[in-house]
């Protein structure tokens, strides 16, 4: 029904964003383009919009382009039954919104058998149109005529209890009066939730709600979810309420015409308007309409959270001796390579009950040596501090740090498909200690194999729209992983299909290609790779790079695309190409404005020459040091008043949760976040940040943490 030039109009208004550049975006992402590659190469097109505002574009236009199809639909159903006329066609196709649009079908939209249906059927539509004029009749007398034994109406109370029925499924369906009491719950809905009967102890966790009122648009999205979610389990009864009267009151003001006898007739069906269709139908709309809102804020923050997580600063290539901890299992050792392969494995005791101290310290030594180690990678799940410790305690005869990683999510890979195609011939513990110490060298590289849901950030993500959240998860990898660059001689399958373009298909091509040519010299050898064509090319090649091959600005985030401006650049200054890699100031040294053309604007041109000087630039931040504080190792060992360090594993809507190092996370809640009014906690504090908390309270019953970031005195 309408064009991309259509949609664009409409949304450039809705986004206060340049036709023109809306348009050209829209065209892109509709012939293939991905967001990556339109935000990162196509600026002059776009007007330099960034991943969000494409993204926002894209979903946008998804919406429209349902919209229009439900109209198609819409319309084809009402001519099927003949009740197509102009006046109606002209509102479906005007409708602005699905709602209005579902508002205008619903006295159409076929529906199981109504009472309003059977009293049609039993011909009393006429006694209910003329109720519904409310002139001046004689009700019982006019219904009278209508009273037909053959037809199934026995009784004058009979006929009007029909006509009442007629009238108050058109009531519940007339869209002025549908739209002001969607308004009237939107404006002053309460949402309330009382237990179950019966289900005190059973559904203790939620005793908070077992008694609970609070207007509904004023509700934290997160307690919307939690009481829904108290519901689906059995142990909530939730309700969306507005106040009968002003509902009846506003239904009665727009059909109620007068006082006679046929008007009590039509306030009868109001009330039963009312109280049987509407309140119902509004309350299931209104219940959809918040948990879409509730799903959006749970699904922002688990993606700003997983971009934190995927963008946490690499350790870079280090020979690692990761562990993964146990006492009566003992800890699972496996050594790595500078480029994360596997070279060893082998299993310490040091803890009870085996307690075998002396021979642990002397195998970690004797890998340490014989593998050249420079860093042991501790996971923090069970015995975790206690692992540490132990290491700590050694002497070496060379500088090993020693960290502690976050290993959530690294039993999810360990039983994996992956993880077993990567090591058929070892268990999930060998691969469960893979895990770790490779998410400490390259943590983007090793968590894309990981579940994003499984990854230990986020909350409520089974309570949320799967498809939305596999969908937002999915596009916030993609933009990580694009972000950063892949290494296209090394990258895992699992890395390489999140690339621009590429996908699972055509990463598992690319790795088979690669084994068999023993890697790629340079990009252009990507159109060898069975079904990647010139399209896959154009989208994919500038996010992959070739260290050490045959063309030097394969190694960098120029495209090849503008690979000609580049080489028009050094011989303007009698260069080669390779003299332009890591050279500062090269804006200074030539005449921009020679170099742009239709293709190459200053956005793109600005990018090309800051990629120069930062070949292949690594956006995330440098690695940072962390330790916990040496006197704390469990929850019994917290006090309330002292002053830890803490590092930020997870952000929801209401707050953070810092790891303190006593295997049970701290919330530090929305308001003790900061000295001010803080309204969403990313505005403080970041997945993986180091900060100092005062514990506030220990809850040694429920395992419970409350914390500060107010911290008024730093004692140790």
């Amino acid at each position: 029904m309408y064009e991309i030039a259509d949609f664009a109009h409409r949304i450039s208004k809705e986004m206060n964003l340049d036709y023109q550049h809306v348009r050209n975006t829209l065209s892109l992402l509709s012939d293939g383009a991905t967001i990556p590659f339109v935000a990162r190469y196509r600026k002059e097109k776009t007007g330099s919009m960034d991943e969000e505002v494409i993204a926002a574009l894209q979903k946008r236009m998804q919406q429209l382009q349902a919209l229009d199809k439900r109209k198609e639909a819409i319309l084809s159903a009402l001519e099927e039954q003949e009740k197509l006329t102009p006046e109606l066609k002209m509102l479906v196709v005007n409708a602005i919104t699905m709602q209005e649009l579902e508002d205008i079908y619903l006295p159409y939209k076929p529906k199981r058998r109504t009472r309003a249906m059977i009293a049609r059927e039993k011909g009393l539509e006429p006694l209910a149109s003329l109720i519904l004029v409310q002139g001046n009749i004689d009700v019982e007398k006019t219904a009278l005529t209508f009273v037909i034994a053959e037809k199934g109406v026995a009784s004058v109370a009979e006929a009007l209890a029909g006509a009442r029925d007629i009238i108050a499924e058109f009531i519940a369906e007339d869209r002025q009066v549908r739209d002001r009491i969607r308004k009237l719950f939107h404006r002053s809905a309460v949402i309330t939730s009382k237990v179950v009967s019966g289900k005190e102890e059973e559904g203790k966790t939620y005793r908070l709600y077992f008694e609970w009122n609070e207007s509904l648009a004023k509700a934290p999205s997160h307690r919307v979810l939690a009481l829904f979610r108290g519901e689906n389990e059995g142990f909530l009864k939730v309700n969306l309420k507005v106040e009968p009267e002003e509902s009846l009151s506003i239904i009665e003001r727009l059909h109620l015409k007068g006082n006679n006898k046929a008007s009590m007739q039509v306030k009868m069906a109001i009330a039963d308007a009312w109280k049987r269709l509407l309140e119902p139908s509004m309350e299931n709309e209104i219940r959809s309409v918040y948990k879409e809102k509730a799903d959006a804020v749970a699904i922002r923050v688990f993606v700003e959270n997983l971009r934190q997580l995927l963008l946490a600063p690499p350790l870079g290539p280090k020979r690692v001796l990761a562990i993964d901890p146990g006492f009566r299992t003992g800890c699972k050792l496996v050594v790595l390579d500078q480029h994360g392969q596997l070279m060893h494995n082998d299993t310490i005791y040091p803890h009870p009950p085996n307690h075998e101290v002396k021979q642990a310290i002397q195998k970690i030594k004797n890998l340490v040596n014989a593998y050249k180690i420079e860093v042991i990678a501790v996971g923090n799940g069970t015995a975790g501090r206690e692992t540490e410790d132990f290491i700590k305690s050694i002497r070496f005869e060379s500088d090993v740090m020693a960290l502690m990683v976050n290993e959530s999510g690294a039993s999810v890979y360990s039983a994996s498909k992956v993880a077993r195609d990567e090591f058929p011939d070892y268990d999930i513990t060998v691969r469960g200690a893979v895990s770790i110490g490779r998410r400490l060298t390259d943590p983007l590289a090793e968590l894309v194999k990981i579940d994003p849901k499984s990854i230990g950030v986020g909350q409520y993500q089974h309570d949320v729209d799967q498809k939305a959240l596999h969908e937002s998860l999915v596009q916030t990898v993609e933009s990580c992983v694009n972000a950063v660059g892949v290494e296209l001689n090394t990258a895992s399958e699992q890395l390489l299909s999140y690339v621009s373009g590429v996908g699972p298909q055509m990463a598992a091509n690319i790795i088979r290609y690669r084994k068999e040519a023993g890697g790629f010299r340079d990009r252009r050898e990507l159109l060898k790779v069975n079904r990647l064509g010139d399209k896959a090319y154009e989208q994919c090649a500038g996010f992959l790079r070739i260290r050490g091959g045959d063309y030097p600005l394969d190694a960098s985030a120029v495209h090849p695309e503008s690979y000609s401006v580049v080489e028009k650049i050094a011989e303007s200054i009698g260069q080669d190409v390779s003299d332009l890699i890591g050279r500062k100031n090269l804006k200074n040294e030539i005449d921009l404005a020679s170099f742009l053309s239709e293709k190459i604007g200053k956005e793109t041109l600005n990018d090309i020459l800051n990629e120069l000087e930062k070949p292949g630039h690594d956006p995330r931040q440098k690695f940072e040091m962390f330790v916990f504080s040496k006197d704390i190792r469990t929850i019994n060992d917290l006090q309330v008043g002292m002053v830890l360090n803490g590092i930020v594993t997870n952000i929801t809507a209401f707050g953070a949760f810092v790891d303190v190092g006593v295997h049970q996370d701290g919330l530090v809640h929305l308001s003790q976040l900061a000295n001010r009014y803080v309204r969403d906690p990313n505005e403080v504090v970041k997945i993986n940040q180091k900060v100092r908390v005062e514990v506030l309270q220990v809850d040694l019953e429920r395992n419970r943490i409350n914390l500060t970031m107010k911290v008024k005195e730093d004692k140790p």
